[in-house]
């Protein structure tokens, strides 16, 4: 079968979409991965052909835009639906056009993210199935809220109004320029968002458990990853990993927009006598005001690095957050927008994480009593038997078997 993926966010969003479509290819099928062109570097890595989708994530992200301004102003719901909003509507018609395009013949077009709409809306138009993914859990389920909404400003009875009711919102943010789009391309204009769609999820069922309710059409696979060739670190890296302790790694990965000051001075307040590992990311931190104690590093494959270290404190992205379950090594998580706020949860409520660091009012005593919690030896047991349990998975695999299925009815 021939396969086109088509997404749209950060390089941890696309990096996942990169391994499956490695698995695709490894499994016979023909696979194409769509994304902004700066997170594509997985895919080529793993030899995966790639268009690039109009835009720039990179620049968009940084403190002059929409979305570093949602971040922020604490990450609510509304000021990032439309800061994300923002950036699909100004590309609406161009990604609908290379999806499209480059999906002339093919089997089915798997949509995620942003280009989430562009891509159903071009599947219809070619007259090819549309699948949805991603590695937040979106499909409505009495069991957990919408990611996107703080857990407790969901009572219990209303989690599954809570996802039809973001998912409502998100569609109202991009319909508009949803349907100027399909207009252009004679398709006519949708009054309410897709529900019917095939769901394939790149998260672990170890992390969060399949719900019972959930439709037939909805899978969850376990976290994609491609099989990492041999990876040599760097001198530094291997001089210090061998110097002492295992070290803290602190990364936020893609974002910005937070208060970059006050968080490193908690940070490195609560650090001190410990050995850290620095990843800065996009975060515009400036590696050489830090102490010591801190290695600075280069983006490093996480399932190489991670259990290598204690603890991982990161942002709670999907990615980071599997990333080090997985791994076997407890988790401190300072959410700032979006679902980075559910997979914290997820963690503490498997016991591999304490309640949230407030990434908007970051304290030393708060990332202190993360340290504590992550250096307690129940706590690291946990997190072992865990990271065993996920490393049994196989996400790509279970996918690509899914996808099967579903291209075959």
């Amino acid at each position: 079968m021939k396969i086109i993926v088509a997404t749209y966010g950060t390089e941890g969003d696309a990096r996942p979409f990169a391994a499956l479509c490695r698995g695709l290819m490894d499994a016979g099928h023909e696979a194409r991965l769509l994304a902004d062109a700066a997170t594509l570097g997985s895919a080529h890595a793993l030899g995966v052909p790639t268009a690039a989708l109009a835009g720039d994530i990179r620049g968009t992200l940084n403190l002059d835009h929409a979305i570093a301004g949602a971040v922020a102003r604490g990450g609510g719901f509304n000021a990032t639906a439309r800061a994300l909003a923002k950036i699909a509507n100004e590309n609406a018609e161009s990604w609908m056009r290379t999806i499209i395009e480059e999906g002339e013949g093919c089997d089915a077009i798997l949509v995620a993210g942003l280009a989430a709409f562009a891509g159903l809306s071009a599947a219809e138009y070619l007259g090819t199935r549309g699948i949805g993914s991603g590695m937040i859990p979106i499909t409505p389920t009495a069991a957990f809220p919408s990611p996107f909404l703080p857990t407790r400003w969901v009572p219990r009875p209303l989690n599954r109004a809570s996802h039809g009711f973001v998912n409502a919102m998100l569609w109202k943010a991009f319909r508009d320029r949803t349907n100027v789009a399909r207009a252009i391309f004679k398709l006519p204009p949708r009054k309410a968002v897709w529900t019917d769609h095939p769901m394939v999820y790149g998260v672990s069922p170890n992390l969060l458990p399949a719900p019972a309710d959930w439709p037939a059409n909805a899978h969850l696979c376990g976290q994609w990853l491609a099989s990492s060739p041999a990876w040599t670190p760097p001198p530094a890296l291997a001089n210090f990993l061998a110097a002492g302790e295992a070290p803290i790694y602190i990364g936020f990965g893609s974002m910005t927009g937070f208060d970059n000051a006050r968080l490193l001075d908690a940070v490195t307040e609560a650090m001190t006598g410990r050995r850290a590992l620095f990843y800065p990311g996009w975060s515009g931190i400036d590696p050489k005001v830090l102490p010591d104690n801190f290695l600075v590093i280069d983006d490093t494959p996480h399932d190489w690095l991670f259990p290598r270290t204690a603890a991982v404190i990161h942002h709670g992205g999907s990615g980071t957050s599997h990333s080090a379950a997985r791994a076997g090594v407890p988790s401190i998580v300072t959410p700032f927008a979006g679902d980075q706020f559910f997979w914290a949860e997820r963690l503490r409520l498997v016991g591999v994480a304490p309640a949230a660091v407030d990434g908007r009012r970051p304290e030393a005593r708060a990332f202190a009593s993360a340290l504590d919690f992550a250096a307690d030896a129940r706590v690291r047991n946990r997190a072992r038997v865990l990271g065993e349990t996920m490393r049994a998975e196989n996400g790509v695999v279970d996918a690509v078997a899914a996808l099967e299925r579903i291209v075959s009815c």
